[in-house]
């Protein structure tokens, strides 16, 4: 049962979920976007996805499931045979010894009673509609471990490294890995994951496999075989035809005293489904982003470590703003998103084609907008400024431990003080905490005593008793409580006061203080709102952060 975006419009207008103003503007917006009509609605929150599938579902007549929610355990999916799953598309919703709640996106398929009458003949059946995807995900307990199908591959025998790198690059989009790690050791090679900004162990392999799959890296991405014992460099693309999809990865490798270890960074592709709102901003944050990116010129800066989210904030920025009558050009080093109606433009050291000499040539392209991936030297700095001073909006990143030290950085690359005061805008500190997981979500009474013992000085952002949550452990987070990812912000916006003292050359303390003095609130205090909202627990709050040490 196919619901494409002129069939769920017409369903919910029949339904009265939306109103004919608002399915204009929203097709108005997905043309100027190119972005899905339905990827808009949910954008500008005219409706959310779960109000969407129960006017699918109504309009079928059958009631809605919500799989992500209610995710099913391993052994509920597995009641049903793998092939007549897929086949079907159906998951056990429900499952007692009276009855079977079954989901599926496309209760009205052929034999489907039929099929569910033969599996279940003493059980009372109700059919659900539930999100394709949602499906997808469970269909994932069917997957046996990475290791045991890397043990069948090196058993068969044929083409053994690119059916190694096959399923290890399948599993790696399954559990969304940001980073795929292969560390050789003196009898096996492990297998690593980035999940959620922790390492996980997947598996580890016979050593005499790990030369093959090394070679075959090295082929693809461009790297010399003959080098053992220098940092090597590289991309690569991958094609999973079975997931009719090809991931972009770029390739580290290091020499070590077990041999050479590769560091494989998975690398997005299209960016439609990027919402500004997801990304954990409060509605006051989105206000002050929103604001800086309606400026006709000026420079918005996120600061942060490696991998805490820089550059999927500045594109979700970009994909609000991306239009025809725009021109948007970004330089790189990698292009970590692809994103249509937008000039891309990768650093290059063959080429000589660096962020300075890059930033050089994009001025002279005409751009409205200018994303530069990172500043990394006096000479990017000051081109960049120059640039938003000569009425472009540059948005650009470095790495900063706070939104505060960001200022005095940029100063310390010799930037003149009344250049910076008069073209930054915002200044954005960022970090990623893992979400807890919705199936194993539990609460816990905390305590100023306890809530002390855990962190010295916590307590005082709490009550003395509060209600929060954390993780047991589950099927659906692979045991660790947690499920995704989300930003926390610290934002200082530079009003008219806050400009005024830059030209001070003042410290990150004084900066600070004075930005306090103005409502900005830390890094660690955002957080603790998605600690007491149940998005984050208190635990994973100060595995990235600290509360501050100047208070209000």
């Amino acid at each position: 049962m196919d619901f494409n975006d002129d069939s769920i419009k017409q369903i919910l207008l029949d339904g009265n979920y939306i109103s004919a103003e608002d399915a204009e503007k929203a097709e108005a917006l997905a043309t100027k976007r190119h972005v899905d009509f339905v990827h808009v609605l949910l954008e500008e929150e005219y409706i959310t996805k779960d109000i969407i599938a129960q006017a699918i579902a109504e309009s079928i007549g059958v009631p809605y499931f919500d799989l992500e929610k209610n995710a099913p355990s391993r052994d509920q999916v597995l009641v049903i045979p793998e092939e007549v799953a897929k086949k079907f598309r159906i998951v056990v919703a429900s499952y007692s010894d009276e009855s079977v709640g079954i989901a599926t996106d496309n209760p009205r398929q052929a034999k489907l009673d039929k099929t569910l009458a033969e599996l279940f003949p003493d059980r009372e059946i109700q059919v659900y509609f539930s999100i394709s995807e949602d499906i997808d995900t469970s269909f994932n307990h069917y997957q046996k471990t990475l290791e045991s199908r890397l043990e069948l591959i090196i058993k068969a025998g044929t083409k053994v490294a690119p059916e190694i790198l096959k399923a290890i690059f399948a599993d790696a989009l399954t559990f969304n890995a940001s980073d795929v790690h292969l560390e050789p050791r003196a009898d096996t090679f492990l297998i690593r994951f980035r999940v959620d900004s922790v390492l996980r162990d997947m598996g580890a392999l016979p050593r005499e496999q790990y030369e093959n799959v090394l070679n075959l890296i090295k082929i693809q991405s461009g790297i010399r075989l003959d080098q053992h014992f220098a940092a090597q460099d590289g991309s690569m693309q991958f094609r999973l035809e079975d997931a009719d999809v090809t991931i972009d990865l770029r390739v580290s490798i290091i020499p070590t005293v077990g041999g050479e270890k590769i560091v494989l960074r998975v690398l997005n592709a299209y960016v439609e489904e990027l919402l500004l709102k997801e990304l954990g901003l409060s509605s006051q944050h989105q206000e002050l982003l929103e604001a800086a990116a309606r400026k006709p010129f000026g420079m918005v800066v996120v600061v942060g470590p490696t991998g805490s989210g820089k550059t999927t904030t500045l594109y979700a920025l970009l994909k609000t703003l991306n239009s025809p009558d725009i021109n948007i050009t970004t330089i790189e080093d990698p292009v970590e998103y692809k994103m249509r109606g937008v000039n891309q433009i990768q650093v290059n050291s063959e080429t000589n084609l660096t962020f300075a000499k890059g930033l050089r040539s994009i001025a002279r392209q005409d751009p409205d907008i200018i994303l530069v991936g990172e500043i990394r030297d006096e000479e990017t700095a000051e081109i960049a400024v120059n640039a938003a001073l000569t009425g472009h909006l540059l948005f650009s990143t470095f790495h900063a431990n706070d939104s505060a030290t960001a200022i005095p950085r940029l100063l310390d690359m010799n930037i003149e003080p009344f250049l910076l005061s008069s073209t930054l805008e915002l200044v954005i500190a960022q970090r990623l905490v893992r979400k807890i997981c919705l199936k194993c979500k539990h609460s816990v009474v905390m305590t100023s005593a306890s809530l002390k013992k855990i962190y010295p000085g916590v307590e005082k952002f709490f009550p003395k008793e509060v209600t929060l949550y954390e993780g047991k452990g589950c099927d659906a987070c692979g045991d660790s409580g947690y499920k995704g990812r989300i930003a926390i912000f610290e934002i200082i916006p530079m009003t008219t006061e806050l400009k005024a003292f830059v030209l001070k050359n003042p410290s990150s303390q004084e900066i600070w203080k004075m930005a306090r003095t103005q409502g900005v609130e830390s890094l660690f205090e955002d957080g603790v709102e998605k600690v007491k909202n149940g998005t984050t627990s208190i635990h994973e709050l100060l595995r990235v952060s600290e509360p501050p040490k100047i208070e209000k």
